[in-house]
């Protein structure tokens, strides 16, 4: 009876530091080399698709084609272009994006907040500074340049993976002012037929 008991004992004790162990799981669904693979082979893609703003306006009138606003739903729902379609870029999957775009053979437009100048409240141009290592770098890194991080980029990316070609994005640094568009969304002035006439909350 106690030889049984302490069989138990040593059983439980077993399984009390098995259970401390750290799990071993698979590797996650994560791949720098994919990406880097994918990128080369965006980079000469996209560098035929970059279109100024007449261009762009022009394609989004044609049939076949939609503007892609991958921005959050806070910013989308504040201001937009006018007819613009919204998927956040955090919730690109196959399924989504076959919800929001009609087809691969759809033309898709793209912009992003580094795209528009004269409202930091909705198109905050997402701009990291330059990194600060050490003090004997620190008159370089004050003269060094800022690295964009617009969103145009990784959407771009993402798009092409998923298998969407036609993608054009806008490559100009528009003020909001600009009466060539028109925007939508809870800070677009309801009372004004004046394209870009906003108000900041």
């Amino acid at each position: 009876m106690k030889t049984g008991r302490i069989a138990l004992i040593a059983v439980l004790i077993m399984a009390g530091v098995a259970s401390t162990q750290p799990r071993s799981y698979p590797k996650a669904k994560v791949s720098f080399t994919d990406f880097k693979g994918l990128v080369a082979e965006v980079e000469e893609h996209r560098a035929k698709r970059l279109v100024d703003l007449n261009a762009f306006l022009a394609m989004s009138k044609e049939t076949g084609t939609i503007i892609l606003d991958t921005r959050s739903d806070f910013r989308f729902d504040r201001l937009h272009l006018k007819g613009a379609k919204h998927l956040s870029f955090t919730d690109f999957t196959q399924a989504n994006l076959a919800g929001a775009i009609p087809g691969f053979q759809t033309r898709i437009l793209i912009y992003c907040n580094n795209n528009f100048d004269g409202n930091q409240t909705d198109f905050a141009s997402k701009i990291a500074p330059p990194a600060k290592n050490d003090s004997l770098r620190s008159q370089m890194e004050s003269q060094a340049k800022p690295i964009m991080m617009a969103l145009n980029i990784p959407t771009y990316i993402n798009l092409y993976g998923y298998g969407y070609r036609d993608v054009y994005e806008l490559d100009e640094l528009v003020n909001v002012r600009d009466g060539r568009i028109s925007f939508e969304g809870t800070t677009v002035q309801s009372n004004t037929t004046e394209p870009g006439t906003i108000r900041l909350r």
